[in-house]
């Protein structure tokens, strides 16, 4: 008896229990963000139509009380528009990993208050998957370990393979897994009767309005029955199947594979809330063991560092270049890129034939491993092509324009950045030394 409980503490342990890199559910904060932002921000367009005094409303009794709904409806159009203000706000701070447990907290709160105050335009089986996935990650505090603005405020360069509980990331797999064998269960059941009926079909021929879309096949489909029913059928098969082979190490890639191309086929036909893309295939990726993803990123650095890497050079007696070099160290999930403070480098000309120290003094600099110089803004935005925590910067640097302004911004900074106290060292100014 004894060896048996030890044993099922053993499977307990390595389960649930046992740490992996959570760089897994770092990622999966920007899905869980994104998917947010698709569902509601829509809904806070025309605020009048949908959550004012003048909204044509309903309410989901089987999800709150009805003291809480009746509590929620006393709000007045201030109150909303607040809300509105704050869910913005912490979605915001969500997404870019800033505070990101208590940011998660905050934006759920805001979101079942929305949900409370009217469930006609986001009252769907989504949302309620939406926020049981919601919930599961405001129970964590280190979903921001990496991709985030707390781990660049941590400053820690190895962050990317911090190893936490698996307790998490293991119910989030454990949820997509029960809705797939859920709804193909519901499919043979008395009300979905799949088997007997071929929905399909009709759903190929009258269908509901905002049910489906105009797709290539659609009208060879809708006369061909047979085919939709065959459809139907592997519907299911690939429903009930993909719990299981998700869980076994031989097949799992397949199935991350196939459940990532039954999505895509939904977005495609059917009119589907944003879960179904945004949400679902992320939600497929954590099943990737963890440590696997660590070790391809090791693989990665490895190789640069043993190849000719592009060099960054900076003034390091500047406590606002230090704080930002820091900052880019982080974000530099490849080790790509080599940091040299030209005030350690004997002859700054050996790093290139045309840097001066006072050019390397007046903004950074970027050499290229072709020999290829690039300055100040036009530095800034090399980086951004080679660590991943910039990429989202990639819509801003090359926006239409920014070859324009982008240069002045950065030269304003560049002047005023010893007055820019945001280090210790420079709070005894010596910059200025």
């Amino acid at each position: 008896m004894k060896i048996f409980l030890k044993r099922i503490t053993e499977i307990w342990d390595r389960l649930f229990l046992e740490e992996r890199p959570s760089i897994g559910l770092s990622f999966f904060r920007i899905a869980v963000a994104l998917t947010v932002g698709f569902h509601v921000i829509p809904t806070l367009f025309n605020l009048s139509d949908n959550y004012y005094a003048t909204a044509f409303k309903t309410y989901n009794l089987h999800f709150f009380t009805p003291e809480v709904i009746t509590l929620v409806q006393k709000s007045p159009d201030g109150v909303v528009l607040l809300f509105t203000f704050l869910f913005y706000i912490f979605w915001f701070f969500f997404l870019i990993g800033l505070w990101s447990q208590i940011s998660c907290i905050l934006m759920v709160g805001t979101c079942y208050y929305f949900y409370a105050l009217n469930a006609f335009h986001v009252g769907t089986l989504s949302w309620d998957i939406l926020l049981v996935t919601l919930f599961l990650m405001c129970l964590t505090p280190y979903q921001g370990d990496y991709f985030s603005a707390d781990c660049l405020l941590r400053g820690d360069p190895e962050a990317y393979k911090r190893k936490r509980p698996f307790y998490l990331q293991r119910l989030l797999q454990l949820q997509i897994a029960s809705t797939f064998f859920y709804t193909a269960l519901y499919k043979v059941s008395a009300a979905g009767n799949w088997i007997k009926d071929n929905p399909i079909y009709y759903l190929m021929n009258t269908p509901p309005a905002g049910v489906t879309k105009y797709f290539l096949l659609r009208d060879w489909f809708a006369v061909h029955p047979t085919a939709c029913y065959i459809a139907g059928i592997t519907i299911i098969i690939c429903e009930f199947s993909l719990p299981f082979l998700l869980f076994f190490p031989r097949t799992r890639l397949s199935a991350i594979y196939l459940g990532t191309f039954f999505h895509i086929v939904l977005i495609l036909t059917l009119d589907v809330p944003a879960i179904f893309f945004f949400l679902f295939p992320p939600q497929l990726l954590l099943f990737i063991h963890p440590a696997k993803i660590v070790h391809w990123i090791e693989v990665k650095r490895r190789v640069n560092s043993q190849a000719s890497q592009s060099q960054l050079i900076y003034d390091g007696h500047c406590g606002f270049c230090l704080a930002s070099v820091n900052m880019l160290k982080v974000m530099d999930l490849f080790g790509c890129v080599k940091m040299v403070d030209f005030q350690t480098v004997g002859d700054i000309q050996h790093l290139h034939a045309t840097l001066t120290k006072e050019k390397c003094m007046s903004q950074i600099h970027l050499v290229e491993p072709d020999g290829a110089l690039y300055g100040g803004f036009e530095a800034f935005r090399r980086l951004c092509l080679v660590k991943p925590m910039l990429y989202p910067m990639l819509l801003i640097v090359y926006f239409p324009g920014m070859g324009v302004i982008g240069p002045r911004i950065y030269q304003w900074i560049a002047k005023n950045r010893y007055f820019l106290h945001f280090n210790k060292i420079c709070q005894d100014h010596a910059c200025f030394r």
